[in-house]
């Protein structure tokens, strides 16, 4: 429970109210982490939230911060050589080894895909292990768009199908409008050879994933980041169970399988 200080190494705004920061430990090695855990991170004097690991190279975590509320305004003001306090990484992992041989679909919602670029990383190093890859991604607007240089490289230089929707266009917007559903039907896959990952608002997550398994995508391949009210990140609180589960120690990353029936009880 006691976070470890870390340094920001390094800082880049993403957008307006958006930034990546890139943390290395003080003291001791950074621990590995696997696509799709989170750490807890801690603004001195101000709280601590929980983050999904977006990156980082050997010995660093990058985490892309939004600025919603207390914690994540005074993470994103944070600057290069200032010192935060973190803890982890905690959670399961996407299984992207499972994926071998498989066509591929990855749906992201907003902030959704800096949890999921691990995921397209790791996709694109290995590109020959898998069948058809096909990222979508939904965001507000054009200027809210996370990573463009990297979804260009993906698409260009990994043989990635990467298709975005926005909610709200800009005049010079030339692509699809409407959610992110839509574009399912802008991309190929054999439904009976393809997993899938998604993360977002948990009405897109829910929507993409009965869709994919209207077409026939078996619902254990549909794996899902359900980061709901984490407080510990150890399983002490309470505040992220979900029915039967604690989703800081069971999830984030739960399949559809598991995670549909507790998603359609309201309020639960």
């Amino acid at each position: 429970m006691t976070p470890a200080p870390y340094r920001v190494r390094s800082r880049r705004p993403d957008r307006a109210d958006t930034v990546t920061l890139t943390l290395e430990p003080l003291g001791g090695p950074c621990p590995p982490y696997l696509p799709g855990q989170f750490t807890m991170l801690y603004a001195r004097g101000v709280g601590e939230i929980p983050m999904s690991i977006s990156g980082g190279r050997l010995g660093t975590y990058a985490h892309t911060i939004r600025a919603v509320g207390a914690v994540s305004h005074a993470l994103c003001r944070a600057r290069r050589g200032d010192v935060l306090g973190l803890r982890g990484p905690y959670g399961t992992a996407w299984d992207v080894p499972a994926a071998t041989g498989l066509d591929v679909v990855v749906a992201a919602g907003g902030l959704g895909l800096a949890a999921l670029r691990p995921v397209v990383r790791e996709l694109a190093a290995h590109r020959s292990r898998y069948g058809r890859i096909s990222l979508i991604v939904g965001t507000r607007a054009p200027m809210t768009l996370l990573y463009p240089r990297e979804l260009a490289r993906w698409r260009d230089a990994h043989d990635i199908d990467v298709q975005v929707t926005v909610d709200h266009p800009d005049p010079a917007w030339k692509g699809p409008v409407g959610l992110v559903t839509r574009l399912i039907d802008r991309i190929v896959f054999e439904p009976r050879r393809t997993a899938s990952f998604v993360c977002g608002p948990e009405a897109m997550m829910r929507a993409v994933a009965d869709d994919l398994l209207r077409r026939g995508v078996r619902p254990e391949r549909v794996l899902l980041s359900l980061e709901r009210n984490m407080k510990c990140g150890v399983g002490r609180c309470g505040h992220c169970q979900l029915g039967p589960l604690l989703l800081c120690l069971d999830g984030p990353v739960l399949g559809y399988d598991r995670a549909a029936g507790l998603l359609a009880v309201k309020e639960l």
